[in-house]
């Protein structure tokens, strides 16, 4: 309780930290990072509001953000360099068919790509796996039955347009899910024989691409590089729906024109009735290093084959016909409550906002849940072995119809992992400059009053994990005492120079009313 009291991590764990210089070795309690209220409460109010920072510098610019890029640190080429090396590994270990060591490689890749990420390095990170050069390439001929979209030639602009020589207003936009049968004010269906479960399953695990098809319609449609920030959130019916903030004015005709036009189509196998269920699945067969069927022995059609042999899209995503949009002025309050109402289920797990309360709501939910536990939700997806298919990837340890993806979880319903989604030009930071602007602000005011706090470099110390059973280290209790009392001096050091930044009473301008009416 004193930890969250005073922000602190109440969930750290515990890293040994040496300094190659001195030699010293010592227990640091790192922490979590959670970003749900109800694991850790400090490190998920920290995210929250440094993503707050985030939408509120980039919301309203009106000028274009520096995107010049800084040359590239010793680390940075170092860590590049491993990664090399652990990609060319990863390969040979899949040629050679050792799947243990691919998963471990592929592991340690994933962990180089997040200190790269920290380091501040931009950009989309090559995949590991070597690009498929049999995929068919699909026509880009829009569909009979979708509206025209206007289009106009993007230009490279990211600000909006300025009104009356003052005024630049911005937009916020909600999106939803098409309707899939009549709802009660509970979320639940009121006939739920005629709700279309399959769709709403479809709909969801597809919604994240249906997003970003909306991105490109809408660049080409307003004619400029639009910028985002939004928030994917769970309704009461549970379907996902988009909440936007969007750089720049944009007409309303405009956005429900290109929110009606807009669609994704699957280009995937037919997997409308599973082929094996129960007792009757799909065997691994070491010989072929591939699933056949329990009975013919016969190997199932692979991903790339069955691929080829799509005629038509086996679903198609768009949006409902409700479509909200509203124009804001940056720096007003409304700007601020819609900032607040951007961000409020950021500290909540997806399975708290959507928690089911009745028994009917339980009930729509299980049925939900049964839909998605037989929709892939990936090519690599377990799934797709119930419908005859070998899934890309396939090995010994996978097992028919179980995937552990985000999408087939009863807590998640189907909803996209990434729960904001922000344009690589919003702001022209990443989250850990913003964090780091945060600190340079405090470590300014910090020495403007003679407290001078030399700025650390972590990189340079050699970082371990805690081993198992290592009786040198401290409770967790002693280092969350420790945490708390460093909190509180930097705390009174903090209120110090913000007193001393105010100066002493009387030093402001006069507002009282009272010498006015002497």
């Amino acid at each position: 309780a004193a930890a969250e009291k005073h922000g602190v991590c109440v969930r750290p764990f515990t890293m040994e930290a040496g300094d190659p210089d001195t030699g010293e070795l010592r227990y640091v309690a790192v922490p979590c990072g959670s970003t749900v209220e109800s694991v850790c409460a400090p490190c998920a109010k920290k995210a929250k509001a440094l993503r707050m920072v985030q939408c509120r510098e980039g919301w309203h610019l009106d000028q274009e953000p520096d995107f010049t890029p800084a040359p590239p640190t010793e680390d940075q080429k170092a860590l590049v360099t491993v990664r090399a090396d652990l990609v060319a590994a990863y390969r040979a270990a899949v040629e050679n068919g050792d799947e243990g060591q691919a998963d471990e490689l592929r592991d340690e890749i994933r962990g180089v790509d997040e200190e790269l990420r920290q380091l501040g390095v931009r950009g989309r990170l090559p995949s590991p796996d070597l690009p498929d050069k049999r995929t068919p390439k699909r026509s880009t001929r829009r569909r009979q039955d979708a509206p025209n979209l206007p289009r106009r030639k993007v230009a490279k602009t990211t600000v909006g347009r300025e009104y009356a020589g003052r005024f630049r207003p911005s937009m916020f936009v909600t999106l939803t899910c098409d309707t899939y049968g009549r709802v009660r004010d509970d979320g639940t269906p009121v006939e739920p024989g005629s709700y279309d479960y399959r769709r709403a399953a479809r709909d969801a695990v597809h919604f994240s691409a249906l997003v970003d098809r909306w991105w490109q319609n809408l660049r080409r449609a307003a004619g400029w590089d639009v910028q985002y920030f939004a928030t994917v959130e769970p309704q009461k019916r549970a379907a996902p729906h988009l909440h936007t903030a969007l750089r720049g004015s944009i007409p309303h005709e405009v956005i429900r024109q290109v929110t009606a036009a807009t669609y994704h189509q699957v280009w995937w196998p037919n997997h409308d009735r599973p082929v094996y269920g129960g007792d009757q699945l799909p065997v691994w067969e070491p010989r072929s290093k591939s699933f056949v069927d329990p009975e013919t022995r016969q190997p199932l059609t692979e991903w790339d084959q069955a691929v080829e042999e799509v005629e038509k899209p086996a679903h198609v995503v768009t949006f409902g016909r409700q479509v909200h949009s509203k124009g804001i002025l940056g720096g007003t309050e409304e700007a601020g409550r819609h900032i607040g109402y951007l961000t409020k289920y950021l500290t909540k797990s997806t399975g708290e906002v959507v928690e089911a309360t009745s028994a009917r709501q339980r009930e729509h939910h299980d049925r939900l849940h049964a839909e998605l536990a037989v929709t892939p939700c990936s090519p690599r997806c377990a799934v797709w072995l119930l419908y005859g298919i070998q899934p890309k990837g396939a090995n010994s340890r996978t097992t028919p119809g179980h995937c552990k993806g985000r999408a087939h979880r009863r807590t998640t319903l189907g909803l996209p992992g990434r729960r904001v989604l922000v344009s690589r030009k919003w702001s022209g930071k990443t989250l850990a400059d913003h964090k780091a602007d945060r600190k340079r602000f405090v470590r300014d005011m910090l020495a403007a009053v003679g407290i001078v706090k030399p700025e650390q470099d972590p990189a340079r110390l050699i970082w371990c994990k805690l081993q198992p059973g290592d009786r040198d280290a401290p409770p967790r209790a002693h280092l969350l005492m420790r945490a708390i009392a460093e909190r509180i001096t930097w705390r009174a050091e903090y209120d110090r120079a913000l007193l001393a930044a105010a100066g002493p009473p009387g030093d402001g301008p006069e507002t009282s009313a009272i010498p006015q009416a002497a």
